[in-house]
């Protein structure tokens, strides 16, 4: 649209309100407050227009259309980038848009309907969501070979006492089992030696290979680390498993899309787990 079609359209929705919806002034535009609430619903019904478009399609052709996936960071790194390569294969008009943030941060986009479906390590018990849980990856004491734990068979909570540990950020699925490990065995939040609090995987393997201290970390995550040599991984004592978890906002109307892309993920999670455990 041209210059003076916006502001022609802008007026008849400031006349059809009767109300200003921008403030102009000081070269800059901003919305009033009334502005916003037409955004917000604005937004609100382009989306269900596209939802309605979806669903209508859906009865008669292939599924198609865009796919809000939410991923903590060590699902998003470790096992989506599998898991969309065969769903894309099977569903080439899917366009799946990807958020990576912590399982809490997801579970709460998923609740408020922000995303479509979250892939995560542990979810809660919101009754705005569904849940599938799928399969388990175990998690591992991390270190570099030089460290005095890497010698250790099996590390129990008491052991790691008076070691650095480089923790995950708050809301991470795996922080809380590990603050759980812990609390299990009673220790106190007070006689661990905190290194650093890190959200970024990359950045906590660095850290451990680097010899600044020692992290928990799931199996497939440090699986190549370990095998070339920059990381010892040390199972915990009991051993420890985190839950790899779908979640999905609870809707009596749910789309094929959303469903079919659940179904799939529940099914290759299970699969990728069964061939490392060499099953």
């Amino acid at each position: 649209m041209t210059q003076p079609a916006v502001t022609f359209q802008i007026k008849q929705l400031e006349e059809h309100f009767d109300t200003r919806l921008l403030d102009r002034g000081h070269g800059k535009i901003t919305l009033t407050p009334a502005g916003e609430l037409v955004l917000a619903y604005a937004e609100r019904i382009l989306g269900l227009s596209a939802e309605l478009d979806s669903r209508v399609s859906e009865l008669t052709d292939e599924l198609a259309g865009q796919l809000k996936i939410g991923a903590s960071t060590t699902i998003a790194a470790y096992w989506l980038p599998q898991i969309l390569e065969g769903f894309k294969r099977r569903y080439p008009g899917v366009l799946p848009r990807v958020v990576v943030g912590t399982s809490k941060l997801t579970e709460d986009r998923v609740a408020a309907r922000d995303l479509d479906i979250g892939l995560i390590e542990i979810a809660t018990e919101q009754n705005a969501i569904e849940r599938r849980s799928t399969t388990r990856d175990e998690l591992l004491v991390i270190c570099s070979p030089a460290h005095p734990l890497a010698k250790f068979e099996q590390l129990a909570a008491r052991d790691l006492v008076g070691h650095a540990f480089i923790d995950r950020d708050p809301g991470n699925g795996i922080r809380q089992i590990a603050d759980d490990f812990f609390e299990a065995a009673g220790v106190a939040g007070s006689e661990i030696t905190l290194c650093a609090e890190l959200g970024s995987l990359a950045a906590v393997k660095r850290l451990a290979a680097a010899g600044l201290g020692f992290a928990i970390a799931s199996r497939r995550a440090i699986h190549r680390d370990v095998e070339e040599g920059r990381l010892v991984a040390i199972p915990l004592q009991p051993r420890t498993y985190t839950p790899l978890e779908v979640i999905v906002p609870r809707d009596k109307f749910r789309s094929r899309l959303i469903t079919a892309f659940a179904d799939y993920a529940c099914e290759e999670f299970a699969r990728i787990a069964r061939e490392e455990e060499g099953v």
